[in-house]
Parts: C-alpha cells; sequence; structure tokens
C-alpha cells in the first residue's frame, strides 16, 4: 500500500467496538454493587453504608483503569467469533488485575470513620465481573455457531472416531468448535479400558472394538475417522476388518509425524486406501546404504516420469545425487515430475530430457554428454493387453531400447546399471512377460563382458502405479460402478511403490554384477478382495450399491505370478526382503544370433514374431493370435 492510500474507516467496528465498551462500564458497576449484595444474601437493608461510601467513591476510576486494562489486553482488537483458549486467558488475567487495581484503591480511597470492605467482596466482585464479560465476549461464538449448525442441520454427517488419544481430540476438537462443519461426532470407540464411559470435548468414549458394528448401527454412522496415528499397521489391519463390516465411509490420519508436527487437523484427513489393509507394517531399508551408494554421483532415470521412474527420481534428489538426469519420452508426465523435484530439492542439479530410449544416437549422445554413472532403467511398455495387440512394440522398446541404453552405458564408464524388471518374466505367458526376462538374459549377458555392473530388480504389483487396478477400481466406483474383475481367483502380489523402489536402491547398493534381485513381495491378494474392500471401504454395500462383475482372463494374463523360475534357486541378502536369484545359464552366441533375427522380425512387423521370443525364452507359453 503507498503512503497516499488509506485503509477506508470501518464503521461497523467502530460501532462495535463502542457497544463493547458501553457494555463494559457497566459490566464493571454492575459487578461493583453485585459482589456486596451477594456477600448480604442480596439484603440492601442489610449492607452498611460505610461499606457503600467507598465502593461508591472509587467506582469512576474503576470504570477508567479496568476499560484501560481491558483494552492492554486486547479484549476489544479479538476477532470474538474465532475466541478460544489464548482470549478466555486474557479475559479472565485482566479482570484479575482490575480486582487487584481496585482492592488497592479502595485502602488508599477510605473515607474516614469508615471501615473497609470485606475480603469477600474482592472474590464475587472477580467473578461477577468475569462472568458479565465472558458473556458478552463469547454468546456471539455460541449463538453464530448455534445459527450455523441449525442450518446444516438437514445436512449432518455423523461421525465415529476410532481412538481417543491427543489426536482424536485435536481433530474432535476442530469438529466440534467449527462454524463450518456439517460433521457431528456421535461416539468414540478406544480399546482403552481405562477410558471407557469418560468424554472428550463432551463426546463419549462407547467401548472397544467390539462395539464398532453395534455403536454404528445405533447412532446411525455415516463416517468412521481413524484417529490412531502411532498404532502400528497390524492393528490399522485389524480395525478396518471391523469397519468395512459397516459400510461406512472411511478415513484416517496420514500418520504419526502428523501429530508431532502439530499438523493434525480435518483437513489432514485421508480417505482409507487399500494398502491400509495389506496388515503389514512398512518394509525397511537401510538409508545408510542407499545415501552413501548415491550421495555425490551422478544417476540417470529412464522412463523418469513413470510411477516408478518417478518416485526413483524423489528418493534419489532426497539422497543428495551430484545430478539427476531424468528422461522420458512423454515430455508432459516429464514436466509434472520436473516442477514438483523442483520445488522440494530447489538446490538439486537435476537436468530433464526428452528422449526414446529406441533411439540409438540420442541415448549414445546423452551418456557421452553427461557420464551418468549409475543408471536405473525403468522406460519400458508394461501393460500386459496392449502389449499382446502390439507384440512387435514390446520387443522393440523392452527389448532393444534396453539393449542401446544398456550399451550406451557400458561404452560411457556407467559404474552401475539397474534395470527394473517383473514378475511377469517367469514362465511367462505374455510378451510383455516375455520381453522382460530376454531383458534380464541382455543384462547377464552384458556383466560378462564390460567392467559395468549389470543387475535386474524383479518385482510384482505396485499399489496405484499406472494401470494397476486400483486406479481402475476407484474410478469405476466413483462411477456407480459395476466394478471389474477378470476372475474370481486371480491373484496378485503387492506392494506400495515407495517401498519398491527403497528396495531397488538398496537393492542396487548390494549388487556385484549379474545378479537378478528378488523382492520379497510378501503375502499374495485376491484382486477380488481388493474389489470388495475397496467398495466398502468407500461406504457402499458390495452388489447392492455397487456390483462386481467378472470378465474374464485378458489375452497373457495369469491367475498367479511366480517370482522365481524353478531353476534359478535363492540366495538371501543382509535385507530379508531382497535375494537374489542365480543366474542361468545359456550360449551366448545362439543368443545373440537369435536376438538379431528377432530385430529384423520386429522392425518389419512379422506377425510370427512370437514363436521367435518362443525360442529364446523356451519357458514362454501363449495362445496363437488370429
Amino acid at each position: 500500500m503507498s503512503k497516499e492510500e488509506k485503509k477506508p474507516f470501518n464503521v461497523k467496528k467502530l460501532y462495535r467496538r463502542t457497544a463493547l465498551i458501553i457494555y463494559d462500564i457497566i459490566s464493571v458497576i454492575a459487578a461493583s454493587y453485585l459482589a456486596i449484595l451477594i456477600r448480604y444474601n442480596f439484603s440492601i437493608k442489610e449492607i452498611p453504608f460505610y461499606f457503600l461510601k467507598p465502593i461508591t467513591g472509587f467506582l469512576p476510576i474503576s470504570v477508567v483503569l479496568t476499560i484501560t486494562i481491558l483494552f492492554l489486553f486486547r479484549m476489544y482488537s479479538s476477532l470474538w467469533a474465532f475466541a478460544g483458549e489464548t482470549e478466555l486467558q486474557n479475559l479472565i488475567i485482566s479482570c484479575s488485575v482490575s480486582t487487584v487495581v481496585q482492592a488497592v484503591g479502595l485502602q488508599f480511597f477510605k473515607v474516614k470513620g469508615y471501615q473497609a470492605v470485606p475480603s469477600s467482596y474482592y472474590f464475587l466482585y472477580l467473578f461477577c465481573l468475569i462472568s458479565l464479560i465472558f458473556v458478552s465476549r463469547f454468546s456471539y461464538r455460541f449463538l453464530r455457531s448455534q445459527k450455523h449448525k441449525n442450518r446444516n442441520r438437514k445436512n449432518t454427517i455423523s461421525v465415529m472416531v476410532i481412538g481417543a488419544g491427543e489426536a482424536a481430540n485435536t481433530i474432535i476438537k476442530e469438529i466440534v468448535n467449527s462454524n463450518f462443519s456439517t460433521m457431528i461426532v456421535r461416539c468414540i470407540i478406544d480399546d482403552d479400558k481405562g477410558k471407557w464411559g469418560r468424554f472428550i470435548q463432551g463426546i463419549k468414549v462407547q467401548g472397544g472394538r467390539d462395539r464398532i458394528i453395534e455403536c454404528a448401527e445405533t447412532f446411525e454412522i455415516d463416517e468412521i475417522i481413524i484417529a490412531m496415528p502411532s498404532s502400528s499397521r497390524q492393528t490399522i489391519s485389524e480395525i478396518l476388518e471391523i469397519c468395512k463390516e459397516t459400510n461406512c465411509k472411511l478415513r484416517s490420519l496420514p500418520g504419526m509425524y502428523q501429530l508431532v508436527n502439530g499438523e493434525v487437523s480435518v483437513a489432514k484427513l485421508r480417505d482409507v486406501e487399500v494398502e491400509d489393509l495389506l496388515g503389514r507394517e512398512p518394509i525397511e531399508v537401510d538409508i545408510d546404504s542407499i545415501l552413501g551408494y548415491v550421495s555425490g554421483k551422478r544417476v540417470l532415470v529412464t522412463g523418469g516420469g513413470g510411477s516408478i521412474g518417478s518416485e526413483l527420481c524423489r528418493q534419489i534428489a532426497s539422497h543428495k545425487p551430484a545430478q539427476l538426469i531424468l528422461l522420458d519420452i512423454y515430455e508432459n508426465s516429464a514436466y509434472d515430475v520436473q516442477q514438483e523435484l523442483i520445488a522440494k530439492y530447489p538446490g538439486l542439479n537435476l537436468t530433464v530430457l526428452i528422449a526414446s530410449v529406441r533411439n540409438t544416437n540420442r541415448i549414445n549422445s546423452i551418456f557421452e554428454t553427461y557420464k551418468p554413472e549409475i543408471v536405473y532403467h525403468a522406460a519400458a511398455h508394461k501393460h500386459v493387453p496392449l502389449m499382446e495387440t502390439s507384440p512387435n512394440e514390446a520387443i522393440k522398446n523392452n527389448v532393444f531400447g534396453t539393449w542401446k541404453t544398456a550399451q550406451a552405458a557400458a561404452m560411457n564408464g556407467t559404474k552401475r546399471f539397474v534395470m527394473i524388471s517383473t514378475d511377469k518374466a517367469v514362465n511367462p505367458t505374455n510378451i510383455m512377460g516375455a520381453s522382460k526376462r530376454i531383458c534380464e538374459m541382455i543384462i547377464q549377458t552384458f556383466n560378462r563382458h564390460f567392467e559395468t555392473e549389470f543387475v535386474a530388480v524383479r518385482f510384482g504389483n505396485v499399489l496405484g502405479s499406472n494401470g494397476s487396478v486400483i486406479p481402475l477400481f476407484k474410478k469405476q466406483i466413483m462411477q456407480g460402478g459395476p466394478v471389474t474383475v477378470t476372475h474370481p481367483d486371480i491373484i496378485r502380489y503387492f506392494m506400495t511403490i515407495p517401498e519398491a523402489v527403497s528396495l531397488v536402491l538398496q537393492a542396487g547398493a548390494y549388487a556385484k554384477g549379474g545378479e537378478i534381485f528378488v523382492l520379497d513381495m510378501g503375502k499374495p491378494v485376491k484382486i477380488l478382495d481388493l474389489a470388495k474392500n475397496l467398495i466398502r471401504l468407500s461406504g457402499y454395500k458390495v452388489d447392492e450399491d455397487i456390483k462386481i462383475e467378472f470378465t474374464g482372463l485378458r489375452p497373457g494374463e495369469k491367475l498367479f505370478e511366480e517370482l522365481l523360475m524353478d531353476e534359478e534357486g535363492l540366495t538371501e541378502t543382509a535385507n530379508r526382503s531382497i535375494f537374489i536369484g542365480k543366474p542361468i545359464e545359456l550360449d551366448e552366441d545362439e543368443f545373440f544370433s537369435e536376438l538379431k533375427v528377432l530385430k529384423d522380425a520386429a522392425s518389419v512387423e512379422d506377425a510370427d514374431i512370437r514363436a521367435l521370443v518362443k525360442k529364446i525364452v523356451p519357458t514362454y507359453s501363449y495362445e496363437e493370435h488370429k
């Protein structure tokens, strides 16, 4: 604002402040006489004249001093619609100071021959003054809140809060005190028997988890909030298993760090996700080994705009590389990741390049220019059904894109090359999985001939990745269904994207060259169960509100995926979630000869490309495509 500009005169504010001052003057006068009146049981006749004389004589000074004190304690400048503990403390302290001033003043203002007022007078005066001023300040907030609640009574959401700790108290307090929330907390659930029957913000703790379903029906609950940020994943999973039977919408706090940082609020609540039902703690990695491995290095990530590649970039950026080079063919996704990393890591030496791994000259030029020391090769076509209809593209991009990138790395002094593989490379039944198996074979072969340490990391499905079932299910639920599942018995291994990428980074740190690292994905999960859980977590009834339809297995899809080929064996590493598969022996001359035939066939769009792939990957099985 320039010097010439002036704030407009706020007439409404002047009227409000003047009204409060007048009210406070009346309050001081009323409190002064009311205190002595209460002292003598509301009998005016019983009040001695020698007590009234000093009170009346000091009253003008008391009024002036009290108004001044109230000004000093901001009792005329606070926003009383949002008054809280601080305003209440200021009110009590200012009234206490006013009482002390009056007590001292009356001692020096005694009329000769009259006695000092009784000591009980001052306590009664303080009580009356606080009460009168409290009514003026907090009644506005109360009336405004009631007006809002009456207006939104028809739109209220009945809420159950699970957890009776500090996080729950913060959430409930915000809901209760908010003038804008349409939620009403009806009950609280907690397994701590010592809290049963007690109240938080006026809401009763009804009992333990065994009463969740009963209370949901009794109080007609619409939404359940899980306010247990410090509880284990196992505990949360057990609670959610009960909650999903209520058909209530479920929301939760993201984690303990929100509580520690003081960020607990209604705005921080998130919808409960399917990964909350996995019932296990996040997989731990040795951060120090990753930090020492990546820190200070030039790192290139191909496919850096994808779900796995972008998370690789995020985690690498947090480990202080000398330079991070993000390479992707899709400029929009690369741009999004670039802006995210710039905002979060302003000191990061970041280079974003648009290129195809299939372009030999472009890839060679990039490696010659930037000389990356570590390469994470995540660029690939991964969508199984789409690759079944375009098999030659899977070969061109996955097989020979990997070949060209690995060769450029070897020719330009890259120390370590980590290829992202898949469980679908094991006994593949689709061209995508078979192409990835050939990539693993290329990596192992290159490792024998170059100084670069070539390794592959194999894992299953990641929750929320591009093309995975979870985003599809969510979209179908938002549209009112049906949710489509290919087969009632289909199962998959699942891991969160950050977990998978953390393990990829650590596997890279373990690498000595030639290994196929296999990530332990935990227990397999039925896709049908995922669909049912996601419907319930969204607050709907399965097959009533949202139906499930079975569409049949898609081309190249298996009922289950293996992580290891039978002949590979298994070797443990320092991390119990990472294993090493024994390399498969192969005839290199024959392998390279077959690769040349495969390359020529893919370039001319050979319709019989699968038969050539079968020669290279004997465990590949497929149905004849018309």
